[in-house]
């Protein structure tokens, strides 16, 4: 009997630990701060990082994040390679097509950035002018929207960053980006006499975490995962280190 209790509770040993053990991989592009961006360590950080990594103590299990870039995340959760996309998403009914979302865990809306001394009010005065925008984002879309998918005068960049640097050397005349993310370039780049434009236009946004399409178990332990770290104020806590009390 004391063979049978033993060997009992060294499968239910084995079983909670493969349990606890359980990892999921997530794909992240890493040139996006806030959310996500690599320390002098070449570590993932940021805001997606810490919401994904309470999600996960939450739920009990563990989070690995890949920096990919951004034209390679949606595919890399499409085949198979990896089992979450967090990377500042924004659901939109398209990528509904092709993945699921969970709850929205930020809202978002973009922004104009012009250099001071631009005439710029709003996205309509960009007509005929060159336009930054990273590649297949909500930035690129909306100014699709204004001025056409084939305009030539909308350059795609592969991240926000580049983008802003050519703005910077007058090679576009504006970038189109998420708000979050150039009010926190301008922050740690004070040097760059950049100014803001909230055009009335733009819609909020809301970010989600992607899984793929028919992963129910996993979205489900995302989604109660994140209403437990709203609940208990952990939510709150990661939001408030990176935008303040807002």
């Amino acid at each position: 009997m004391f063979k049978k209790l033993a060997l009992s509770l060294a499968i239910g040993f084995i079983s909670c630990s493969a349990m606890a053990e359980k990892t999921y991989t997530a794909a992240t592009d890493a040139t996006f701060a806030p959310f996500e961006s690599l320390n002098k360590n070449k570590e993932i950080v940021g805001f997606d990082a810490d919401i994904i990594n309470a999600i996960a103590k939450k739920q009990g299990f563990k989070i690995k994040l890949h920096n990919t870039p951004w034209e390679g995340l949606f595919a890399s959760l499409n085949n198979g390679e990896r089992d979450i996309v967090i990377a500042a998403v924004t659901i939109t009914p398209e990528r509904q097509k092709s993945m699921d979302f969970s709850a929205p865990y930020f809202d978002a809306k973009q922004l104009i950035v012009v250099k001071e001394g631009s005439p710029v009010k709003q996205l309509s005065d960009l007509k005929g002018k060159k336009i930054g925008v990273q590649n297949g984002t909500t930035g690129d879309t909306v100014v699709q929207k204004q001025f056409g998918k084939t305009s030539p005068d909308i350059r795609r960049f592969e991240n926000i960053t580049l983008a802003l640097a050519e703005l910077a050397n007058s090679g576009v005349s504006a970038v189109v980006a998420d708000n979050a993310v150039v009010k926190n370039y301008l922050i740690n780049n004070p040097g760059q006499k950049f100014r803001l434009i909230d055009d009335s236009s733009f819609a909020v946004e809301q970010y989600g975490i992607a899984v793929r399409k028919g992963n129910k178990k996993l979205l489900d332990e995302i989604n109660a995962g994140l209403a437990g770290i709203k609940a208990d104020g952990s939510y709150q806590k990661i939001h408030t280190q990176y935008f303040g009390n807002k």
